[in-house]
């Protein structure tokens, strides 16, 4: 089955109610763990159903974001989804509450039960109109980034292909660019303050009624971060701050004088050499094709996983207008089988996104053996190891897409890699302080965005961009609207995959080994054995950051590219 072979229609409510009517009568009346144990199984079914739809329609929606059709299937599920959830939450709670609970354990998994025990804290029927405003802003602010129609030099762009002009070697090329960027971001400014403001609200809104005193105690519940607290996230960023920022600084300075420039300004920072980043060196079709050569030669498995995603068509990577923005990896459980969407603009960004997805496609195929539709995906901070790490797994075969200028690719991902862990602490940090102030204005965000950017970004200068100059950069960031807290998980996996760098040129085979295995876990661990299980060290151990940077420092050192 192909992705446009996938058939749709749109769930009867009417039928569904009455089957999760069904479902809780029998296994109220149940007198044996495998009567109870028979309609958990029906109801995992349905749930893997009803998840296969719903992907398939924000699939088809992010590829066009004008197809009437797809929003109107997307507004159904975001409108009856808390409604679904509710009929879901009361089958949960009879089986948390079964007598024959150790024996719902011993079929289906302590952390199953321990998730479902979770769902619990993070809804009941009072927030769901709380849930259908926070979609519906969320959906707009996905809509005002596709639908950019950017002019710039004679011709039409979006966001992602205007990309290559920010890029630029010429400094006024990129310096307009940028600027037309944030002309972009300017003409949508009060509304996507209005927007960010009510999502804070409506998410406050829903913790209070939950019980919670800040939106940030509901999100950590939503996110199943149970191992630990905002308290370890901030020491985490402390340590951030004290490591690697002095050393990103340095990084500075060097590309300063990489560029021939006498101060760095904000248009420059993307620009890592003077005669220009490297790009692949081919179109999006012969990339796909060099990454079946390298998939082909990095294992069996890999082999097998990336035929079968060109077999299926489940790759959707060139952009085009009406397309949405970014890069992710959902999938259809039913089908057991993931799917690919990017953005491609000829940049380094094509080959980074392509591994980055497919890591995480790998793990979703290979953890599709999970009957439990809560294994079949870890929490995301575990999540981005998989898609991390296969950015670096992946290097012995970066030749096939850059030539000559794969050490120059190598040194600028290594870099770019280490550069973005204060940005993530950043907007970490930002949140927290967000939601633990809700009734700020809109100006007051801007403002404490400006201080991030003072603590932990402390080299960037604007100039001539008062929009950026006003503190709106964080704007962009779509993870800050739609998925509150999923930031810093990059960051926590980012400390794990550089370990996987490590290991995957000290001993590939035995890299190779770790990596599958945490695949293959999937979401029936939680992160820090997931963690633990891959042999690695936990990114809050006192010494992993300063151990694993310094390791990254010194290969810097002695690889920096001979080029201008």
């Amino acid at each position: 089955m192909k992705l446009s072979e996938i058939p749709y229609e749109r769930p009867n409510l009417d039928v569904l109610q009455k089957k999760y009517q069904e479902l809780q009568t029998t296994f109220s009346a149940a007198t044996t763990a495998t009567q109870q144990l028979d309609v958990i199984e029906e109801w995992n079914d349905i749930r893997i159903d009803l998840s296969t739809l719903s992907n398939l329609i924000y699939i088809r929606f992010s590829q066009n974001i004008a197809d009437e059709w797809a929003k109107a299937e997307k507004d159904f599920f975001d409108t009856n989804g808390p409604t679904m959830h509710e009929w879901n939450t009361t089958l949960i709670k009879e089986i948390v509450n079964s007598p024959f609970l150790s024996e719902i354990e011993q079929e289906w998994g302590t952390l199953f039960v321990e998730k479902l025990r979770m769902s619990l804290e993070t809804f009941k029927p009072e927030i769901k109109d709380e849930l259908i405003e926070e979609s519906r802003l969320t959906q707009r602010y996905a809509e005002i980034f596709a639908s950019a129609k950017i002019e710039f030099d004679g011709e039409t762009y979006n966001l992602s292909s205007l990309e290559p002009k920010v890029l630029s070697t010429d400094r006024s090329t990129r310096k307009r660019a940028q600027q037309s960027r944030f002309d972009f971001l300017g003409q949508h400014a009060e509304e996507l303050d209005s927007l960010y403001h009510d999502l804070v609200q409506t998410r406050t809104n829903a913790a209070k009624k939950l019980g919670f005193s800040t939106y940030t105690q509901l999100a950590y519940k939503e996110l199943g971060r149970t191992e630990y607290n905002p308290e370890m996230i901030a020491g985490f960023r402390d340590q951030i701050s004290r490591v690697v920022v002095p050393l990103v600084h340095k990084f500075k300075k060097d590309q300063t004088a990489r560029l021939g420039l006498s101060e760095m300004k904000f248009h420059d920072e993307g620009l890592l050499f003077a005669d220009g980043n490297p790009n692949p060196q081919g179109e999006p079709d012969w990339i796909v094709d060099q990454a079946s050569i390298m998939y082909k030669e990095l294992s069996p498995v890999t082999d097998s996983f990336f035929s079968m995603m060109r077999e299926k068509e489940i790759l959707d990577l060139v952009t085009r207008p009406n397309k949405s923005v970014g890069g992710y990896c959902s999938s259809f459980p039913k089908y057991g089988f993931p799917f690919i969407f990017s953005n491609f603009n000829g940049t380094t960004h094509d080959v980074e996104v392509l591994t980055h997805e497919a890591g995480h496609a790998l793990q979703s195929f290979l953890s599709s053996k999970h009957k439990q539709l809560e294994y079949r995906w870890p929490s995301y901070e575990a999540a981005e190891i998989h898609s991390m790490s296969m950015e670096y797994i992946t290097w012995p075969w970066m030749k096939n897409f850059f030539g000559d200028q794969t050490e120059k690719f190598k040194y600028a991902h290594l870099v770019k890699s280490i550069q973005f862990l204060p940005y993530a602490c950043a907007v970490d940090e930002f949140q927290h302080w967000v939601y633990d102030n809700p009734e700020a204005q809109p100006k007051d965000r801007l403002e404490q965005w400006k201080a991030m950017e003072k603590k932990y970004l402390p080299w960037r200068t604007y100039e001539d961009n008062p929009v950026a100059a006003e503190g709106r950069v964080w704007q962009f960031q779509s993870h800050i609207y739609r998925t509150p807290f999923y930031y810093i998980d990059y960051a926590l996996a980012q400390i794990c995959a550089l370990q996987f760098w490590v290991k995957s040129r000290e001993n590939k085979e035995e890299a190779m080994k770790d990596y599958l295995h945490i695949c293959e876990i999937g979401g029936s661990q939680t992160f820090l054995n997931i963690v633990k299980s891959g042999n690695l060290k936990s990114p809050f151990a006192s010494d992993t950051i300063e151990h694993i940077i310094h390791v990254a420092d010194e290969w810097l050192s002695t690889h920096t590219p001979q080029f201008s």
